[in-house]
């Protein structure tokens, strides 16, 4: 390699931002290696770069090119998916296959990912089908992107064969395969193919544990963060930040605050917008409002998630009117809310009780923001309407959602019963009775009809409560079990109804039959 060639190069990697590179770019030409491929396909690297390089003009120095190589191909691939130009990767794609180009294990990753984002399954199996021609079946790096995308499309038998084809696979491949299983709901197999992981690194760590935690099985997303500990490895990021959010759904403060020391002790400072923000959720969800502000208030940067966190913590601590006061002052700092922070916001109205301001912000979010309201945002403005004895209101709001073919009977339910609920609190039985009515298509959950019966009840008419209770029993609709848990010396413990399954059920059982005498005895 020349001397001047190098000092070419060693430009190109110094490059912080597009003048420096068109700078080097510029030196390169006059020095005469402007036909340099791997210095050309380093300039579009640097533009493929979303944060600091420009995609068009990567584009437009690509097209100057008579007879791109393969490389070069790969490298403009890669800038239009990391742009989000999944067609224009696609395109790039079909033209190679049309010069005679032969793709290579570089070039078929960021094309199924291209395919995986499109969510296209046809166009996603026929770029499978050629790398299969071209001899890419055992092709580890190929291999992976196979199972990201099989996952992707929910077909995770897809994913499992491409697992299998796969002889050498990597600690990726593992990875992978186990968040694909957890993302279609089936944390069993994933745990299964944890365990049979023969390397266990923060990937596959992480990936079990995330995938718990976003199961909702948050009790057993802990238990492997302690086994993960165990082994001697430090978390990284995601792993806190998963933990956190077990924490949080837990109400494990002890665990939470344990693990804030633990981060410390690691000294990697400063921490990043989103693992402040999971701190933040977890102090808020464990009712530590005050330790949450705190951290809010001395972030240097905030995303939309952030301000989410700390409305929706406000909001469910009962801190209505300071959470309707920091929506705002988002406002007014230019961050464009989402559907999240206007049910965050919902939910600070209804801890207020101020049902009025409620219908403003919705009339905002739908004629400022241009946001549909969902279902989460109708179940909180009818239940929020309910409440306030508006139900002439709440009713007409119920009757504006969409069908529910578009989104899903379970959730249409929500709404209803919060209508149902709020009828029921006001005496209101002829709305109650078409509020149930629907609710008992809708659903085979008792609540509708405990709630009706209840209603009935109170107000002297026994033979309806009767009747209700007893076409509840005809339909075979049962009660689901409830279920609570505790935290005891950073342990968190679960009991379910009518189960005795805790090991340490007797003590239990002991503990409230004194407590039962000591009130028996003191009247």
């Amino acid at each position: 390699m020349s001397r001047c060639r190098r000092r070419c190069l060693f430009l190109l990697e110094k490059c912080r931002h597009m003048k420096q590179l068109k700078t080097a770019h510029a030196h390169l030409l006059t020095s005469g290696h402007g036909s340099d491929t791997f210095a050309f396909s380093r300039i579009l690297d640097f533009c493929s770069n979303p944060l600091h390089g420009s995609l068009s003009h990567g584009w437009n120095l690509f097209q100057r090119i008579q007879n791109p190589t393969i490389c070069i191909c790969n490298t403009m691939i890669k800038a239009f998916f990391l742009n989000g130009h999944l067609t224009d990767a696609i395109h790039i794609y079909s033209q190679i296959l049309v010069t005679g180009l032969h793709p290579d294990n570089y070039t078929f990753p960021y094309v199924l990912k291209a395919c995986a984002g499109l969510q296209s399954f046809h166009l996603g199996e026929l770029v499978h089908g050629q790398s299969l021609k071209l001899g890419f079946w055992f092709d580890v790096f190929v291999g992976n992107s196979l199972i990201s995308m099989y996952t992707s499309f929910g077909d995770v038998r897809a994913a499992r064969c491409a697992f299998d084809e796969i002889p050498f696979r990597t600690a990726v491949s593992w990875t992978v395969m186990v968040s694909g299983y957890a993302k279609s709901g089936d944390v069993e197999t994933a745990r299964m193919i944890f365990d049979e992981s023969p390397m266990k690194d923060l990937g596959v760590w992480g990936s079990i544990i995330s995938g718990y935690v976003q199961n909702n099985c948050f009790k057993e997303g802990l238990v492997m963060f302690r086994l993960m500990q165990s082994t001697g490895m430090e978390p990284d990021e995601a792993i806190f930040v998963s933990v956190l959010c077990a924490c949080a759904n837990l109400g494990a403060m002890e665990i939470g605050i344990w693990v804030h020391k633990y981060w410390n002790q690691l000294g990697r400072h400063p921490m990043s917008v989103r693992l402040i923000t999971g701190f933040i959720d977890m102090y808020a969800k464990c009712g530590c409002l005050g330790v949450a502000k705190k951290l809010f208030d001395e972030m240097p940067q905030r995303d939309i998630v952030s301000w989410n966190a700390m409305i929706s913590g406000m909001a469910m601590n009962g801190d209505g009117e300071n959470a309707i006061r920091l929506f705002s002052e988002m406002e007014k700092d230019g961050v464009r809310p989402d559907d999240i922070t206007f049910i965050a916001i919902f939910t600070a109205c209804n801890h207020s009780g101020n049902a009025y301001e409620a219908l403003r912000l919705l009339d905002r979010m739908c004629r400022v923001y241009n946001i549909d309201p969902k279902m989460e945002h109708y179940g909180c403005l009818v239940d929020l309407l309910g409440r306030a004895g508006l139900l002439k209101e709440a009713k007409e709001l119920v009757l504006r959602m969409p069908d529910s073919s578009s989104h899903g009977r379970s959730e249409e339910a929500i709404a209803w019963r919060a209508l149902l609920s709020g009828c029921c609190s006001h005496g209101q039985a002829e709305m109650a009775e078409d509020a149930a009515e629907r609710l008992f298509v809708l659903e085979h959950h008792s609540g509708a009809y405990v709630l009706l019966s209840n209603l009935y009840a109170a107000a002297g008419k026994h033979d309806d409560a009767r009747r209700i209770r007893k076409m509840k029993d005809q339909r075979g609709v049962g009660k689901a079990p409830g279920c609570s848990s505790v935290e005891v010396d950073g342990v968190v413990h679960e009991f379910v109804a009518g189960e005795e399954r805790h090991l340490q059920m007797e003590e239990v059982h002991g503990v409230l039959r004194k407590m039962d005498k000591q009130m028996d005895d003191f009247g």
